[in-house]
């Protein structure tokens, strides 16, 4: 593993009490029936302190083939927004498979000149990805709002929900570390191991397939990393291809450590046939890198989420089952 210095992330201003946080559709649709999620989601940002706006594509029954509008309908409401002043974060109502088709189209010089949170999973970890690689900007891979804040999170203990809400309200207006994240009874060590690192990741496959595009992460920006990655359907087998594509392209051999987020309906995973478990298909990748691995984290799909603010330095302790923020998410 090489130690190449990585560069300094681009932290947005931290938020005050009474700043707009836009909800939007920046990739799948609102279906109707989902309407009364949304609705909760927006009551749990205003608890939080914050004005929260939906944006104008955000209309229940509004779509273009599995998006809520074209890419370029998308992108042009997206670049509306980072250019806004008095926008000061968005949340993605929900993900989807639209990304791809705006990258190009990204204001990125508006990101430069007043980086903004813009919090989301699923398809958005892919603008996380792209958007760190071009400006630093620190992703923050957090609950989307329609199926997290005002779906997963309702489902919650009480309890549970007030920690979260105290969690994100942090993330999104402290200048102080987080520190440790909550543990919870689902986290394993996979293999022992302490390390610090930056956060790189998201979802295992919109990791590889960026690294298909010309907004591939360099190589030197994984040395030292602590790679999360957590994933949705598919087979057991097309895990294990993706994890081979992290190998092939050199990124397993620069991480310095991994946590892996809960698998959510991914079918043939230690399935009676004799079909293997997410463990040993991550280890079989790992081969003989000595790396501690944590496991079923929290965040991503299982819901609700912890954040993982990606760009931003961790401490891992897999043995000890232990993940802290080492820096704020903002400035």
């Amino acid at each position: 593993m090489t130690t190449t210095a990585q560069p300094r992330p681009l932290r947005p201003r931290a938020l005050k009490p009474g700043d707009l946080v836009v909800i939007a559709s920046l990739s799948g649709p609102l279906h109707a029936q989902y309407e009364p999620d949304l609705e909760k989601a927006v009551a749990v940002l205003e608890r939080m302190g914050f004005r929260v706006r939906r944006a104008p594509l955000l209309e229940a029954g509004r779509r273009h083939w599995w998006s809520a509008a074209t890419p370029a309908e998308i992108v042009r409401e997206f670049n509306a927004l980072l250019r806004d002043p008095e926008v000061r974060a968005i949340i993605a109502h929900d993900g989807g498979q639209t990304a791809f088709g705006y990258l190009d189209l990204i204001d990125v010089e508006a990101i430069r000149s007043d980086p903004k949170p813009i919090l989301g999973y699923s398809d958005i970890s892919l603008l996380h990805l792209v958007l760190h690689a071009q400006t630093g900007l620190v992703g923050f891979h957090a609950d989307l709002a329609t199926p997290g804040l005002g779906g997963h999170w309702q489902t919650a203990p009480a309890t549970r929900r007030a920690e979260l809400e105290k969690l994100y309200a942090k993330l999104l207006t402290s200048t102080d570390p987080i520190g440790p994240l909550p543990p919870g009874p689902s986290w394993e060590c996979w293999r022992t191991g302490r390390t610090e690192g930056h956060l790189i990741g998201g979802v295992l496959n919109r990791i590889a397939l960026n690294q298909a595009t010309r907004y591939a992460l360099p190589l030197e920006r994984f040395d030292g990393a602590v790679l999360f990655w957590e994933e949705l359907g598919g087979l057991a087998s097309h895990v294990w291809s993706y994890l081979q594509v992290l190998r092939h392209a050199g990124i397993l051999d620069r991480i310095s450590g991994m946590v892996v987020g809960i698998p959510t309906a991914i079918e043939g995973l230690g399935s009676p046939d004799g079909s293997p478990t997410l463990r040993e298909i991550t280890l079989d990748a790992l081969g003989d890198r000595d790396i501690p691995v944590l496991a079923n984290v929290e965040f991503g799909h299982a819901g609700p989420n912890l954040p993982m603010p990606l760009g931003t330095r961790v401490a891992l302790d897999a043995q000890q089952r232990s993940l802290s923020l080492l820096e704020p998410a903002v400035r």
